[in-house]
């Protein structure tokens, strides 16, 4: 058994642990957050990190009413002075798993050089590079990935997010669901595991992951793991934006991963059934049987429950992980030390 394997059967065991030391910290965070007067939000991450931020800034722009936007950090490191005039008044967020890339630690000194702008930072060790320079500083060690691959230091790193979302704006009903899709982890995993194993079984040499909102940024971060894990080309997209250019690359190698939504569902259904009539094996993720295409697609499942649009992302995720380990597997490929790649970057 791998660690990267392990590691993405943990993560619910370590979302409850998450979960319940973020509701501790709730009123501290808010707290923090009204005694800086901020005007914006400013999430900086690298590689998955940024993904991660994509979808945070969405929910903070969503959810509470705050604008905010997300920049890669090697992009802020070399450009800090240029983009200097869009952090006024900001607070810089940065999730991490190591707390120590180079790029998000530098790039947060630089903008930090001529004008105070608070920085939170959610990081998976203790006591790290990035802790030492925040003004608010929380910790997930419980998350941490040694394999190289992130898969459950990113669920929990984008639980960590959408919370801070919710506790800004208030939403008891997403941190109630964020409860309930942890609570029923475990048991989701043991159902559909085995299905995602065996339609993914076959020669794809190519893997287009789907989702629109909240979800998209979730979804580039699944197709990075499946970039990572799989040694195997993956792509992002909006759902019904893939008819826009990338339907060219589906085919019968190809592997489709989409999370669908409860609105628009016949042109969710249609969207399927061109996928499908290209020839490609799809695995499509709802939250309620009448938004599951089981007619159409490879294999298509739900939730227990209905869960709030973003909370669908934490069972979302595991969909690609699975798929992207079980492809690993069957060419013997490493998943915990993929050829060319490091935990995290020192430049």
């Amino acid at each position: 058994m791998s660690l990267t394997y392990r590691e993405i059967k943990g993560q619910y065991k370590a979302l409850q642990q998450t979960f319940e030391y973020m509701v501790a910290k709730r009123a501290e965070f808010t707290a923090f957050v009204r005694e800086q007067a901020v005007t914006s939000v400013t999430f900086v991450g690298s590689g998955s990190s940024y993904c991660l931020s994509e979808a945070a800034a969405f929910s903070f722009r969503l959810r509470a009413s705050l604008p905010a936007l997300s920049l890669a950090a090697g992009d802020l490191m070399l450009h800090a002075d240029r983009y200097r005039s869009m952090l006024t008044g900001t607070l810089a967020i940065a999730p991490s798993r190591s707390g120590s890339t180079s790029e998000v630690v530098e790039a947060l000194r630089l903008i930090q050089s001529e004008e105070r702008i608070p920085v939170l930072s959610i990081s998976c060790v203790a006591d790290s590079p990035l802790s030492a320079k925040a003004d608010f500083a929380l910790e997930l060690p419980w998350a941490f990935d040694d394999s190289v691959c992130q898969t459950r230091t990113v669920t929990n790193l984008y639980a960590a997010n959408l919370l801070l979302a919710a506790f800004l704006a208030g939403d008891e009903d997403l941190i109630a669901d964020m409860q309930a899709a942890i609570h029923q982890g475990e048991a989701y995993m043991a159902r559909v595991e085995n299905d995602i194993r065996r339609v993914s079984d076959f020669a794809w040499t190519n893997a287009v992951v789907l989702a629109d909102g909240e979800l998209q940024g979730l979804a580039a971060e699944g197709a990075i793991a499946l970039t990572e894990i799989a040694k195997t080309q993956a792509h992002a997209y909006h759902l019904l934006d893939v008819r826009h250019g990338p339907m060219v690359t589906v085919g019968p190698d190809t592997l489709v991963i989409a999370a669908l939504s409860d609105s628009g569902i016949d042109h969710q259904r249609n969207l399927m059934r061109d996928i499908k009539d290209r020839g490609a094996t799809v695995i499509a993720f709802a939250d309620r049987a009448d938004a599951a295409p089981h007619d159409i697609v490879d294999l298509a499942f739900t939730t227990e429950r209905p869960l709030d649009p973003a909370v669908r992302g934490i069972p979302f995720i595991f969909i690609p992980q699975i798929a992207a380990l079980a492809n690993a597997e069957r060419h013997g490929i490493n998943p915990d030390q993929p050829d060319g790649l490091v935990a995290w970057v020192k430049l």
